[in-house]
This record gives C-alpha cells, sequence and structure tokens, in this order.
C-alpha cells in the first residue's frame, strides 16, 4: 500500500474498522465505527452511553485501524482518551463540522485520539 494512497484516505474516508483487545477475555473484538479529523488530528467519538470500544481501548490503548474505503489497509494505533477542556473543544469542533453530530456528542460521550506507527502525516506517537 502506498502511503500517498493511506493519506489521502485518512483524508476523505469515514467509515473504518477497529479491532480491539476486549478488557476482559482478553480476544480481539472487530467493529465498524466512524472516525473523525479535527486541528489536524484523528479521533473516534460517539453519542454518550457506554461503549465496549471505549472501555477495551482504556484498558489496552494499541489496536488497529482498518481502512476499508478507498483504500485497504491495517493501520497499527494506539488511543489516549482525551477529556476537560480539552474533550469540550474537540466535541464543539466535531459537532460544527460533522452535520450528523450537531448537538448529539456531550461530555458524556467517548473520546479518544488515534496516532499511528510508521504512517506520515498520520500523527506518530
Amino acid at each position: 500500500m502506498h502511503v500517498a494512497s493511506i493519506e489521502q484516505a485518512l483524508a476523505t474516508d469515514r467509515v473504518i474498522d477497529i479491532t480491539t483487545i476486549g478488557r476482559t477475555s482478553g480476544e480481539p473484538r472487530r467493529i465498524e465505527i466512524w472516525f473523525e479529523q479535527f486541528d489536524d488530528r484523528y479521533f473516534i467519538t460517539g453519542t454518550p452511553g457506554a461503549r465496549g470500544w471505549y472501555a477495551n481501548l482504556v484498558a489496552n490503548p494499541d489496536f488497529t485501524f482498518h481502512l476499508k474505503q478507498s483504500a485497504q489497509a491495517d493501520l497499527v494505533a494506539h488511543a489516549a482518551v482525551v477529556s476537560g477542556d480539552e474533550k469540550a473543544r474537540v466535541l464543539a469542533g466535531i459537532m460544527a463540522s460533522v452535520p450528523g453530530f450537531a448537538g448529539k456528542l456531550t461530555d458524556h460521550s467517548p473520546l479518544v485520539e488515534v496516532t499511528f506507527d510508521g504512517v506520515p502525516g498520520g500523527g506518530d506517537r
């Protein structure tokens, strides 16, 4: 996979799969989810409520980020919980830029920042 294809997919795609490690089972768990880009950073969020993917990422922040729309690639990724004033700022920015999220995200919404290992422009950690 060419780096340019990955960078383009990160810039334009929104639907991905993620594979997390189950916090109690230790087994891989793959789900489909959306990711958002804000402030040249990548985030996964959702409406308020308990989310298995979020609990898994809190317990085991290393995961696989599967591109599957304009490009297909499995990216090694890391999740960092975003909280406090930064969380409020990011959620407001996402709601302003994604019409479907307007008014649906609150301080009770899960929010993680995603960084990638070895992806130029991918928020390397």
